[in-house]
């Protein structure tokens, strides 16, 4: 069974960045730092465990913000070329990893009157762990400054910097701040997202795909348009990019976006669902089998997505979409597919017993239904 994500920021680590931190910064009290941060660290949930060793920086840190981020980039490992942040574990040569994730909650909260030098000391950070969360407050009270320097990191020569560009204007990260300015309007962002749509590394690419995702979500219509500027002769890396950030205006039905994949038409022909088991329990597995039949004279490029209506306290019911199928079914063509689909407890959900509506979606519409019925929930 896999450690729960709240021990990676730990005791051990503590004490080993104390030692760090009293190398570089001789009157930082290091004994101090390892007391309160270690104290009731263990109860803690991972969130809850960062601001916890953040206060315990910001009471032994020096007072003065230019010092503390000296003290603390001096401290740092040297830079990390892989993308695997998340796996950093050892110190031994400086600090990297989860420890930084403190480190940036201390810059966000006591670098806002020092914007630049704070600036500089994430630039140097997302290149030991992340700096995604650390510079959204800077975004929201120093927006012209903050666009000004990620414009020019768009040409950094680490792709963690050029990541950091994309992820961390993201509207809506998970886990972070909500940027409620970017919500309303993402225009500056967009010059951001097109410089970086090429970029060679995967990893920045993924974010920009990420971010036009974001965008989606509330305005359907710019990422539309996005792709009828864009995606007309991509190369394949971008076609791979814009297929991601279109996943969620896809899997809505949106008719400007499947008409730009080519899945705009309606599916010409017979569908038939069939659910089994008919009964479940939570934790159980349904099977989906989606029988499809062409009645077109022509090939029929589909895009196959299943809703699950959950059932509610109230009685209702709510759909989410899960991701099917795509093909290419040929004229007067055949096919019967299949997928499993598991009802298991999750955090994000409270299952409730009753009929359980499945609706699939071919190219954005709906083309059969069934039900599954579930005989418990959880709360």
């Amino acid at each position: 069974m896999a450690e729960p994500f709240k021990h990676l920021l730990n005791a051990g680590l503590v004490k080993a960045a104390a030692v760090h931190l009293h190398r570089h910064a001789p009157a930082f009290d290091s004994r101090r730092f390892v007391k309160l941060a270690s104290e009731g660290l263990d109860t803690l949930e991972l969130k809850a465990r960062s601001l916890h060793i953040c206060t315990a920086l910001e009471q032994t840190l020096p007072a003065d913000f230019p010092a503390a981020a000296d003290a603390l980039q001096a401290a740092l490992a040297p830079p990390e070329a892989g993308e695997a942040m998340a796996q950093l574990t050892g110190l031994e040569q400086g600090l990297r990893g989860w420890i930084l994730w403190p480190v940036g909650e201390y810059i966000a909260r006591h670098g806002q009157a020092h914007p630049d030098r704070a600036l500089q000391a994430l630039h140097a950070l997302t290149q030991r762990f992340t700096a995604e969360f650390a510079i959204r407050p800077f975004i929201v009270q120093h927006p012209q400054r903050v666009f000004a320097t990620l414009q020019r990191w768009v040409h950094d020569d680490s792709a963690h910097v050029r990541r950091l560009v994309s992820e961390g204007s993201r509207p809506r990260l998970p886990w972070g701040l909500q940027l409620k300015q970017l919500v309303a309007d993402p225009s500056p962002t967009l010059p951001l997202l097109q410089a970086l749509q090429d970029d060679p590394s995967d990893y920045v690419r993924r974010s920009v795909a990420n971010h036009l995702n974001d965008i989606a979500k509330d305005h359907p219509q710019r990422v539309a348009q996005w792709l009828q500027a864009h995606l007309p002769d991509a190369p394949p890396p971008r076609r791979a990019l814009l297929r991601h950030a279109s996943r969620t205006l896809i899997k809505a039905g949106d008719a400007a976006v499947l008409k730009a994949w080519g899945l705009g038409a309606a599916f010409k022909g017979q569908a038939e669902l069939r659910i089994e088991p008919a009964c479940i329990a939570l934790g159980d597995t349904i099977t989906l089998t989606l029988m499809l039949v062409s009645r077109s004279n022509k090939p029929q490029t589909l895009a196959i997505d299943y809703a699950v209506h959950h059932v509610k306290a109230h009685g209702g019911t709510s759909p989410k979409v899960f991701k099917g199928w795509q093909l290419v079914l040929p004229a007067h063509g055949e096919v019967v597919l299949s997928k499993r689909h598991a009802v298991k407890p999750i955090t994000t959900r409270r299952y409730h017993a009753g009929l359980h509506p499945v609706v699939v979606q071919v190219n954005g519409k709906a083309v059969a239904e069934s039900a599954f019925t579930l005989l418990n929930g959880h709360g």
